[in-house]
């Protein structure tokens, strides 16, 4: 594997087209460069299960599957999403019109975490243990908390995989993370 030097912009560009967390730069590029065909290097074994991994989420073109009882785009209002304070303020509201749109599903969210630590619980304290600097938040009206203090990137990424985990095409879970 090479290394490159890269400027903040370009960097922040590759950032920001992450679609799902733990995703490599080299897969960002190779997907937003369409070489996703092009032989992967032995050396990254995380690359080559991409191809694998893709299947799973194109066949998934119904917007919404028969076991949620609702469209999350029927309830979010974007004047109410721009009224919201602040990235977190914005991210809170979109899980908390998940959760008013996918009750009965929307505990799938806790199987969403990160290499060290976990973004959702049903406890704030749960979320204090599983890192420092979590800064748990509760989603309105639900039993359910979200780690709040990582960038908007990661968050981004977050509502990327609530989106998928809820049933959501890919295209909609990106139009979801775009909201923030």
């Amino acid at each position: 594997m090479k290394k490159i030097e890269i400027d903040d912009e370009l960097y922040q560009y590759i950032a920001s087209n992450t679609q799902s967390i733990g995703e490599s730069a080299s897969q960002i590029l190779r997907r937003l460069l369409n070489l996703n065909s092009v032989a992967q290097p032995a050396e990254e074994p995380v690359q080559a299960a991409e191809p694998a991994a893709e299947p799973e989420v194109e066949p998934q073109q119904t917007v919404v599957s028969n076991e949620t009882s609702g469209n999350v785009f029927d309830i979010l209002n974007k004047e109410e999403l721009a009224m919201q304070k602040g990235v977190v303020g914005r991210f809170l509201f979109i899980l908390a019109a998940f959760h008013r749109s996918h009750k009965a599903d929307f505990h799938k969210v806790l199987e969403i975490k990160g290499r060290d630590r976990i973004y959702f619980s049903t406890s704030k304290a749960a979320l204090l243990e599983s890192g420092s600097s979590t800064n748990p938040k509760n989603i309105a009206d639900s039993q359910y908390w979200v780690m709040t203090n990582s960038n908007t990137t990661r968050k981004k990424m977050m509502l990327h995989e609530v989106a998928l985990i809820l049933g959501y095409s890919a295209q909609h879970a990106e139009t979801i993370r775009d909201y923030l």
